[in-house]
């Protein structure tokens, strides 16, 4: 019979500085895996395993759900149903990107950024999505057809090129200012947030402590549920707790990006479902409105993005391969012996 041997973990000391992560003391894996290496390391039990799991059966979760709208009646040949699509397509690609970043980031020093640059790309690309259904679905009544309505989805456009071109730069500083690099990365992706949201802040505004009904305004149940998930993902993403408290205690179940993951994709969940009530109860509505919902523009405006997304990716990846090989970045910095003796 064939066995085939699972990768050796390593402790922290053991692996080079860009591999670190804050609090995570063992359960790494070693840091010039090969691809077979990495695929076997995702059935045993590392400090990325949960991290792998968590994003890889939502890829198919989502698949599933946009498999069965998109075979639904009368959903390709309806306008209205478009920019759902727009925004199921990047909710499957951001979970399968992390699952693949997580899974080949110990390949390389080079290659753990470049699996990285991938994910933060796929990221920007789904605060795009989002403001597609916002823009259709989801405006408050006043904000139709006004400039910013006009606008909304070109500057979400824009703020994607924004998120990824610094997320990807926020790596470059990580071994000398991390703290620089970590509010550079948290800022990249609360802005599209915050921005892509704006519809639903205002509305909630609007209905805030009010006893009369919203009428149109109304937010769902899960409208709700999905901001709160996604405040608490930034908060895990900033904060990493709770393996901050106890360095070592969550190697390998409970740190803070495995709960950042879960709490992300139920935020998609509550959000796909908050679009969905918002396609409901508000159709009838919005087709007294004339709003201009043409799929040209959408797959033009999308694929845009995406070109320029790579050329963003393909930039940053181009100067890891212009960078000397002894430079932190591809190296990692060597433990000073105070730090390596405590960390032993």
């Amino acid at each position: 019979m064939l066995s085939l041997k699972l990768p050796q973990l390593l402790r922290v000391h053991q692996v080079p500085r860009v591999f670190w992560e804050d609090g995570i003391m063992s359960g790494y894996r070693r840091p010039s895996s090969s691809a077979l290496d990495c695929v076997l390391s995702s059935f045993q039990m590392t400090n990325e395993t949960v991290n792998i799991w968590t994003h890889f059966l939502p890829t198919w979760y989502f698949l599933w759900r946009l498999l069965a709208l998109a075979g639904g009646p009368g959903f390709w040949s309806e306008p209205y149903h478009w920019p759902l699509l727009i925004f199921l397509l990047p909710a499957c690609l951001y979970p399968f990107a992390s699952c693949c970043a997580h899974t080949f980031s110990s390949m390389s020093p080079r290659a753990r950024h470049i699996c990285y640059f991938l994910d933060y790309g796929a990221l920007s690309l789904y605060s795009l999505g989002c403001a597609f259904p916002y823009a259709a679905y989801s405006m408050p009544a006043s904000w139709l057809h006004s400039r910013l309505h006009q606008l909304f989805v070109p500057a979400a456009a824009l703020n994607s090129f924004l998120c990824t071109g610094l997320s990807c730069y926020s790596r470059f500083p990580e071994l000398e200012s991390p703290g620089l690099s970590k509010i550079l990365r948290t800022a990249a992706f609360a802005y599209p947030f915050l921005f892509d949201n704006l519809p639903l802040f205002y509305r909630l505004g609007l209905c805030w402590g009010g006893g009369q009904t919203c009428g149109q305004e109304a937010l769902s149940a899960s409208h709700c549920y999905h901001l709160f998930c996604a405040l608490l993902t930034g908060f895990l993403f900033a904060s990493h707790l709770p393996e901050r408290l106890a360095p070592g205690r969550f190697d390998y179940i409970g740190h803070s990006h495995q709960l950042f993951h879960i709490c992300a994709v139920l935020g998609t969940h509550f959000q796909l479902e908050a679009v969905l009530a918002d396609m409901g109860s508000r159709r009838a509505w919005l087709a007294t409105q004339e709003l201009p919902l043409g799929l040209t523009g959408t797959v033009a405006t999308l694929s845009l993005v995406v070109a320029g997304n790579l050329l963003i990716i393909g930039a940053f990846t181009a100067s890891l391969f212009r960078a000397p090989k002894m430079c932190p970045l591809l190296q990692g910095g060597p433990l000073e012996a105070g730090s390596k003796a405590k960390l032993q």
